[in-house]
């Protein structure tokens, strides 16, 4: 589910006398490996436009980056169209989709709108996201329980590297088509009880894995783990919610747009809940003037 009110907006610039890429997040100039990141997402698009300059990429987040709130996701769907759109190109939604991909596996879910699925694809051809009902389909929101704001220490990507020391993985990755179907059809069907159960299980079968990788990595926090007991506790009395969690301490949980207010109220009252970030489905990534 693509989130509106959280954003990353990002300008892109060719520019013949820069004689380097450049890239300043929220105000701060970035150097290192995530310039690197984004350089290899320009040099895709020069070598498609047939253009040699160098760009100058400016991205600012309305939410915290590095938090487990899907800002790499963010970012490179904005990075993707700002920068193909700067060279000229005209890229379809599947191929802005393809590109984005190549900085973060889970952009590619970023630029189509509303509820979205990833292909797997056997090659980078058919390794792309669509959406499989828009946003309006289905009025869930995302109440975000904020317990850690800062950077993680260990990003997505060295996660992504280490599961297969798991010997979960596999296990994981066997069952996945079978937990896909049931997510696939639980959004189509505005099954809330098939979703809630099917999205819980496989987020805790991620940080399973994490948690039984070499070496081990644990992202949750104390916070977390209370504010998961209290969702499940929540639904079994009722309240339309559940949890999912990604690659970071803060809790994503979903819940029918009429409970939300409740919802954001009672994860405020949990020690740890610093803040609450609500985000209804949104629609795909686009151009916007910016004034």
């Amino acid at each position: 589910m693509n989130l509106a009110g959280l954003e990353t907006r990002t300008t892109v610039v060719f520019d013949p006398a820069l004689p380097t890429d450049t890239l300043a997040l929220n105000g701060n100039s970035l150097r290192g490996a995530a310039l690197e990141r984004v350089s290899s997402i320009l040099e895709l698009v020069r070598t498609r436009a047939g253009l040699r300059w160098k760009g100058r990429v400016e991205s600012h987040n309305n939410f915290p980056t590095g938090a487990g709130i899907a800002s790499s996701a963010s970012a490179f769907a904005a990075l993707a169209l700002a920068a193909s759109a700067a060279a000229g190109l005209h890229l379809t939604e599947s191929e802005l989709s393809r590109l984005a991909r190549r900085g973060s596996g889970s952009a590619s879910r970023s630029i189509p709108g509303g509820f979205v699925e990833w292909l797997a694809g056997e090659s980078d051809a058919d390794s792309y996201a669509f959406s499989i009902a828009p946003a309006e389909h289905w009025a869930l929101v995302d109440c975000i329980a904020v317990v850690s704001a800062g950077h993680k220490p260990t990003g997505s990507t060295t996660g992504h590297s280490l599961a297969g020391t798991s010997p979960l993985q596999q296990a994981r990755l066997a069952d996945a088509p079978r937990r896909l179907e049931i997510c696939r059809q639980a959004i189509l069907q505005r099954d809330f009880d098939a979703l809630a159960h099917i999205a819980e299980l496989d987020s805790n079968l991620m940080h399973a894995v994490m948690m039984t990788s070499k070496p081990i990595l644990f992202y949750w926090d104390p916070a977390t783990l209370l504010v998961m007991k209290a969702v499940q506790q929540w639904r079994k009395s009722g309240l339309p919610v559940f949890f999912t969690i990604d690659a970071g301490p803060n809790v994503h949980v979903l819940c029918e747009a009429a409970a939300a207010p409740q919802v954001s109220a009672r994860l405020l009252e949990i020690p740890g809940v610093s803040n609450v970030l609500q985000a209804p489905a949104g629609g795909p990534a686009q151009i916007t003037d910016f004034g």
